[in-house]
């Protein structure tokens, strides 16, 4: 069986019911006890992404056309971020792609999805290389997410070894009145999704001056989420700050990027170039931007920003090309 395409492909198949079987159900509800920022209908999302962009066998035999792998088998260390369910499942795959060994730290906070995925694994290859990861692991490959603080103890600890590491990032949106009303119902998602703490979701928005701010109310689903979402609004309310308020997130004027997940910054300009502009000198904060009115690299469609492709690398860097060229 070939651990790339068939491996994956069948785990795709395995994932088509997801959340309507007893099995998956009961997953999820444990999700959900494990961490309260979760809610069942994000994990759905998240399931559902990584089945359509990244389990399809067409797609997968594409993007690894792309590679030479190596001969040799190295064992990589995966420290895992939590801040999405099943946020470091893509690289997961790719070291298992490589034919590495997978030595995998989850997230205290995403350990009952992760652990879901690793167990279908390995019933359908039983000797699928992936073991559990702990500081004593020798490992001769690292790839680490958290946030920048993380980060920096992540360059520290791994520095004997070839590592990628990545901090906090953020995502834009840029829109020039002609978004059509599903593409702005696709804004919600991109805003929403994961109570705001994903590096994808859209927590800046560019809007041509003269235009109403897109967003609709929308209740928190739960109560980390609105507990968030009352501290932020208190806090702007203390120190005299004006915002607009969605009913879950406040919004304020500012051109930068917030930094808690219940407030979204927007900016007006005259012209999409002075969007453009701003996105291209602060690029290296940014991990991806939603417009159809500015070309960027790492662009995509509105309502698309928590569906990336295989190709669509976190921070824009190739994670199959630094574990085949090293």
């Amino acid at each position: 069986m070939n651990i790339t395409v068939d491996i994956f492909t069948e785990l795709g198949r395995r994932l088509e019911n997801f959340g309507r079987d007893a099995r998956s159900a009961r997953c999820m509800a444990e999700a959900v006890d494990a961490n309260s920022w979760f809610t069942e209908d994000d994990i759905k999302m998240a399931v559902d992404a990584i089945r359509t962009e990244f389990l399809d066998r067409g797609k997968i035999e594409a993007w690894l056309e792309h590679y030479h792998m190596p001969a040799e088998r190295r064992r990589v260390a995966i420290v895992m971020a939590g801040n999405i369910p099943l946020v470091g499942f893509f690289d997961l795959m790719c070291v298992l792609a490589c034919g590495y060994e997978a030595a995998v730290k989850t997230s205290s906070k995403d350990y009952v999805m992760m652990g879901y995925i690793i167990d279908l694994l390995r019933e359908i290859y039983p000797d699928i290389p992936v073991s559990a990861y702990d500081d004593t692991t020798p490992c001769d490959m690292a790839i680490a997410t958290g946030g920048d603080t993380a980060a920096a103890y992540f360059r520290t600890r791994y520095a004997s070894v070839p590592a990628l590491i990545r901090g906090s990032r953020h995502s834009a949106a840029v829109l020039d009145g002609s978004e059509t009303p599903q593409m702005i119902e696709g804004l919600q998602r991109d805003v929403f999704s994961y109570g705001g703490l994903g590096c994808r979701n859209i927590s800046l928005l560019f809007l041509p001056f003269g235009a109403a701010l897109p967003l609709r109310p929308s209740p928190p689903p739960n109560a980390p989420r609105r507990n968030n979402y009352l501290q932020t609004k208190a806090m702007l309310e203390m120190t005299g700050v004006k915002y607009a308020d969605s009913g879950s997130c406040v919004a304020v004027e500012s051109r930068g990027f917030p930094e808690t997940a219940s407030r979204v910054n927007y900016s007006f300009y005259d012209d999409p170039a002075e969007a453009a502009a701003w996105i291209a000198e602060h690029d290296t904060e940014i991990q991806c931007v939603a417009s159809h009115a500015v070309a960027h690299a790492r662009r995509c469609g509105l309502g698309r920003t928590q569906y990336p492709s295989l190709t669509d690398y976190a921070d824009g860097v190739d994670v199959m090309e630094f574990l085949t060229q090293q």
